[in-house]
């Protein structure tokens, strides 16, 4: 037996193998003391319904990338600080804020590209086109899925940024009815993450990690800005600039909450009536495509036929 006839074969055995145990992995369950461990980690943990079990299957899963990432991403890690530190603020803003997010999306990245590399050879193998240029296929496949996590974090990222745009006036209204209510702003954004759990996740998430740094003990100046860079959304930073300020200089926080929330629902009001007055331009494309063909054979297509028999006559 040659090469080309015993390659398919091991690298069946081999994605088959790797594939039962990532199964065996992600189908140990985790006691109790491992789950209560990872809800005091994240808050947001206490917040869901069934917290055990959202804890084990977070392990389950965080474990099979951890057990490997150590050696699979460092080959890919940055050389220099402020390459870390991006991709980090990157991370963060995608939702991924766990010192490990780094190591663990590079090593994502590192299994991509052999998974690319063995599915190419496995198409040759299987097409039986070793001759020319077959070697450019797993090349091809196995840089397209290098990049692919690369592109889903920027999808993830620029959602999720979105989404706490469009989620943030209605919390700082809220916000603004625990201020005034006599709560504190540690106190109001507890109250915040508490109630607006289910409509406004992200937000939520947010503010959870924020009053959970300060309760740690790290000052409030140190705990705004960070919420401004963890999410990535000029409105957060602005919001987080305002309350430094008033923090700084002792004025009310209640007016300046009210006052950027008024300032977000108009950008979200002139945001909508832009995309509302961009509809017009947009359907020129599919009525030029779509529907104006079929309306020029209906209308000129008798005419064609009557023009085609009359000069046959």
């Amino acid at each position: 037996m040659d090469l080309t006839t015993i390659l398919p074969y091991s690298i069946f055995v081999a994605v088959t193998a790797g594939f039962w145990s990532a199964s065996g992995l992600l189908m140990r369950r985790s006691n109790r003391t491992s789950a209560r461990l990872d809800a005091l980690r994240n808050p947001l943990l206490r917040q869901r319904r069934d917290p055990v079990l959202s804890a084990a299957r977070m392990n389950a899963m965080s474990s099979l990338v951890e057990r490997a990432a150590p050696a699979l991403s460092r080959a890919l890690e940055p050389k220099s600080e402020t390459e870390q530190s991006l991709l980090r603020v990157r991370l963060a803003n995608a939702g991924f804020s766990r010192p490990t997010a780094v190591r663990n999306f590079l090593a994502i990245k590192a299994l991509s590209l052999g998974l690319g590399g063995v599915l190419g050879l496995m198409w040759i193998s299987l097409r039986s086109t070793w001759a020319g240029n077959a070697w450019m296929i797993p090349v091809v496949l196995a840089c397209a899925l290098f990049y692919a996590p690369e592109v889903i974090l920027s999808l993830i990222r620029s959602g999720r940024q979105d989404k706490i745009f469009l989620q943030l006036p209605d919390a700082l209204d809220l916000l603004v009815v625990c201020v005034e209510a006599g709560l504190g702003l540690d106190q109001g954004m507890r109250r915040v993450a508490e109630e607006l759990n289910q409509g406004a996740p992200e937000v939520c998430e947010e503010l959870a990690t924020a009053n959970m740094q300060l309760q740690m003990g790290k000052q409030r100046r140190e705990v705004l800005h960070d919420l401004g860079i963890r999410t990535g959304v000029d409105d957060v930073k602005g919001l987080a600039a305002i309350l430094i300020q008033a923090d700084r200089f002792g004025s009310s926080i209640g007016q300046a909450l009210r006052v950027h929330s008024e300032t977000m629902r108009v950008k979200r009001r002139q945001l909508a009536e832009e995309k509302a007055q961009q509809t017009a331009v947009k359907m020129i494309f599919p009525l030029v495509l779509f529907i104006f063909p079929g309306i020029f054979v209906v209308l000129v297509g008798p005419a064609a036929i009557q023009l085609m028999n009359n000069l046959v006559e």
